[in-house]
């Protein structure tokens, strides 16, 4: 299971002219699920989201967490997080778990994340558009299996 988490100001997520999801301040969690991930890939990474020490504290320091900071979670499903780019230049997506796989994880990682902070979400298999301003900028990769 991969992530791209992002340090926002404020973010949402659109389907079909709608805004399905908005947070203020808060994370942004783009979240890959591969085939054969498990309940432990899931919690792993919403631990680590959760926990991530990445806002100011009161000396401009980043020891603050996204719970700390009484933010958000925006969770949107991204499939093309689990691309393998090393051949050629058309992405292989083979890797990304079936929907009958990655729903109930997307799913659960919404509840997990959402005992310990608000959480938006996107529409799993919809055409989203996100718009998110990346405060800092902030990213930060997340791999289950600590790929990086």
């Amino acid at each position: 299971m991969r992530a791209v988490v992002q340090r926002t100001t404020g973010a949402s997520v659109t389907v079909e002219g709608a805004i399905v999801g908005e947070i203020g301040r808060g994370l942004v969690v783009f979240l890959g699920i591969e085939e054969g991930d498990t309940e432990q890939d899931m919690l792993y990474i919403c631990d680590k989201v959760t926990g991530l020490r990445v806002f100011d504290d009161a000396n401009e320091i980043p020891n603050l967490s996204v719970a700390d900071i009484c933010g958000s979670v925006l969770l949107v499903s991204q499939f093309t997080l689990c691309a393998d780019a090393r051949k050629g230049k058309r992405p292989s997506y083979i890797k990304a778990a079936r929907p009958e796989q990655a729903i109930p994880l997307y799913e659960a990682a919404l509840a997990k994340i959402s005992e310990t902070v608000p959480v938006q979400h996107g529409v799993f298999q919809a055409n989203m558009q996100v718009r998110l301003v990346n405060d800092g900028p902030h990213t930060i990769l997340l791999d289950s299996k600590k790929m990086f």
